[in-house]
């Protein structure tokens, strides 16, 4: 790995530091206004929505333009929102405005990697940018929530400064050429484009697997995400700054799991990895039956660990047949659309359910039957692929 990718990197690190920060900076906010409980996974929704309503153009724009200057421009629109949260504006509404900035950001920070990189370093390449954007989630926990205690509106404050240290990485990135630009700019041309490359990835068997898996991944784990604070505060006692740090926990397995990924499994080989999803789900329900914090640790971290496993070499795969199949921006415009629509519809259950007043481990039992179901149906599609 040259200099250029670990520069992406570092743009890459920041600005996903401070997304995560600003999560717990605007949960803080959200109980210094009194909001309803399930306020709380909204910030979420509003976040994600834009993932979904801008798939269509996110990918194109990543493709029109140098994938550096992309990212620039889409960090900017996060920095925006933060500063409009410090200055005032309601939490659900800034972190929508981060989310716009975070949906056009995506495919330029994945897509740059298939651009930059030969496909044999694709899974390592995925494996330090996973465990790069893990390293920010737990830091970025951890910052959240210990800034939020000394105050909310502080927090933001330093978050919207990581945002400005992000954008001079970001104009650092080195130049590659325009790949896949679109041949006509219209409305009706661009949806269709869509279209086209949603059905191109969809149909493609290595493509339909991965793209199954990446879903199932990032809508479980934004949900487990909040599930896990509200568990750690009802079986645990724990407050919002200490919960953050067992959701830190989870991250830091993901990181080691993709490391023995980027080892152990070849990019050839990536759907070798799905029966660890299917483990991990009954890890998941095991916390139901944990009323000790250190067997919730060992819990959290076993279940990161098998998620950052399975996932790095089917994220790299996507990637590979999406760069080959419709370019790397549509790609990951593709991806992020069906994966968001996973979190919208995962963090929209849980937000119900905790509005009809379920007990927390109830909705833990249920999440992790989910996972088991769903991991198994697609590990059974593939057996019968292959």
């Amino acid at each position: 790995m040259n200099l250029g990718f670990y520069i992406i990197l570092a743009a890459q690190f920041l600005s996903a530091l401070a997304d995560n920060a600003l999560l717990f900076a605007a949960i803080a906010l959200l109980k210094e206004f009194s909001a309803p409980a399930w306020h709380t996974p909204l910030l979420q929704e509003f976040f994600i929505i834009s993932y979904i309503a801008l798939a269509p153009f996110v990918g194109p724009f990543a493709d029109a333009l140098p994938k550096g200057r992309v990212m620039f421009i889409s960090n900017s629109v996060k920095f925006a929102g933060a500063l409009a949260m410090w200055l005032g504006m309601p939490p659900l509404y800034a972190y929508g405005i981060v989310g716009i900035g975070a949906a056009a950001y995506s495919p330029a920070k994945y897509g740059i990697l298939t651009e930059y990189l030969p496909p044999s370093q694709l899974v390592e390449a995925n494996s330090w940018m996973e465990g790069s954007t893990v390293i920010a989630i737990i830091l970025g926990a951890i910052l959240g929530g210990q800034l939020a205690t000394i105050s909310p509106h502080f927090a933001v404050a330093v978050i919207t400064g990581l945002y400005l240290a992000a954008a001079g990485f970001n104009l650092r990135i080195p130049r590659l050429p325009i790949d896949h630009r679109m041949p006509r700019k219209n409305l009706l041309y661009i949806l269709h484009d869509f279209g086209h490359s949603f059905r191109a990835l969809w149909r493609d068997p290595q493509g339909q697997v991965s793209l199954a898996v990446t879903t199932l991944f990032w809508g479980a784990g934004a949900t487990l995400r909040l599930v896990v604070i509200a568990w750690a505060a009802f079986a645990l006692g724990f407050d919002l700054e200490h919960s953050t740090q067992l959701t830190a926990i989870v991250a830091f397995g993901i990181a080691v799991g993709a490391y023995l990924a980027a080892r152990y499994i070849s990019l050839e080989h990536a759907v070798k990895a799905l029966p660890a999803g299917i483990v991990m789900g009954g890890l998941v329900m095991l916390i139901a039956f944990t009323h000790d914090w250190r067997l919730a640790c060992l819990l959290l971290f076993l279940i990161g660990a098998l998620s950052g496993f399975f996932v790095v070499p089917l994220n790299a795969l996507l990637q590979h047949r999406g760069h080959i199949l419709i370019g790397a921006g549509h790609s990951i415009a593709v991806q992020n659309f069906n994966e968001n629509i996973g979190i919208l519809i995962m963090i929209g259950a849980y937000a119900m359910m905790v509005k009809a007043n379920l007990s927390i481990n109830l909705i833990v039992l249920a999440f992790g039957a989910f996972v088991i179901l769903t991991m198994g149906g697609i590990y059974r599609i593939y057996r019968n692929q292959s």
